[in-house]
């Protein structure tokens, strides 16, 4: 069990009642909290919720009424994301009483201070490496607009402006990253067909792509849904369209696909971890016609190559700059 939820349940005679749980990890603690209920924006961990406690948790990037005793945030990595968190449930628990629980490595003490911003904030406990903090909300927020809490800036595609609308919690939030920015200089001469700009973010690659070949089938996929949110703002303020999709890896993309293109990440949360674009680099045949092709960005140090070439096919650099580079592959017959 994750050891935030360990956490909860040490204190178990706190989160007794109608609890929402936002963010929380997918294991077994609503097993252990018959009455709570469960709020993600992870694709992935909402899959295995829903699996084992059916009709005990959505997946949105708001929270939906309902009568709570009390909310408790897991704190997420982004300080933005946890801003609007925390005021979303200041905003909406009835009873105003928030927990936040999270790795002290994560900033659980930087995340009590915002806590402290609406009420009256004590810790409660600290074990597993992690702390417990409780808020008796006094002054209550208004809930928060997502759409006006999202950053605007620029991107040139195609001589054309691109509007890209980034909420909180999005990577990069608010500004083009340079890897994002090396891999738009390496979209020219695409095969014809169907593109999936994996790991979507805020929607800037698979606008671009649409503003570059307008009869295009673009989708975009990400497991995140403020990411699914932000390339949504982003298509809307274009007069563009594509197909968004949530969903945990490349097992949720479409078939027959001719491109594949992405800035995959590499990095969650505290923890480092590689697997979904590895597993992206082992299953995009599978999702690619024969001659459609993969464009990824990633750091250079990452060992890359041998995987595409592995599973793919001979693998060519299109461009170095910044610490990154771009990898372009075709599938094999």
């Amino acid at each position: 069990m994750d050891p935030r939820s360990q956490v909860l349940l040490r204190n178990v005679a706190l989160f007794q009642g109608k609890v929402l749980l936002a963010g929380l990890p997918a294991d077994d603690l609503l097993s252990q909290l018959p009455e709570a209920r469960g709020w993600s924006w992870h694709a992935g961990e909402y899959q295995q919720l829903i699996q084992r406690f059916t009709q005990r948790c959505f997946f949105s990037t708001e929270l939906q009424p309902a009568e709570y005793t009390a909310g408790v945030l897991f704190l997420p990595k982004s300080r933005d994301l946890t801003e609007y968190l925390l005021q979303e449930l200041a905003a909406k628990i009835p009873g105003g009483l928030l927990f936040l629980v999270g790795e002290k490595r994560a900033g659980a003490e930087r995340a009590a201070k915002q806590l402290a911003a609406f009420g009256k904030t004590s810790k409660v406990d600290s074990a597993r490496h992690c702390q417990l903090w409780r808020c008796e909300v006094s002054d209550k927020p208004q809930a928060p607009d997502l759409t006006a809490a999202s950053k605007v800036f620029s991107v040139n595609a195609a001589g054309q402006p691109l509007q890209v609308h980034s909420v909180p919690g999005v990577f990069s939030h608010g500004r083009l990253d340079l890897g994002t920015q090396l891999l738009l200089e390496c979209l020219e001469d695409l095969p014809s067909g169907h593109y999936l700009d994996f790991g979507c973010g805020a929607g800037v690659v698979g606008s671009f792509l649409k503003m570059r070949y307008p009869n295009a089938q673009i989708s975009m996929l990400d497991v995140d849904a403020f990411a699914i949110y932000s390339s949504q703002l982003t298509l809307a303020a274009n007069g563009l369209e594509a197909n968004t999709i949530a969903g945990d890896g490349i097992h949720a993309a479409p078939k027959q696909l001719m491109a594949i293109i992405s800035n995959p990440p590499f990095h969650q949360g505290v923890h480092t971890q590689y697997q979904t674009t590895e597993t992206l680099l082992r299953e995009a045949a599978a999702h690619l016609q024969p001659g459609g092709e993969l464009r990824i960005v990633a750091n250079s140090f990452l060992k890359y190559p041998p995987l595409i070439e592995q599973y793919l096919g001979p693998c060519t650099v299109l461009a170095e700059r910044d610490g990154f580079k771009v990898y372009r592959a075709l599938r094999r017959s």
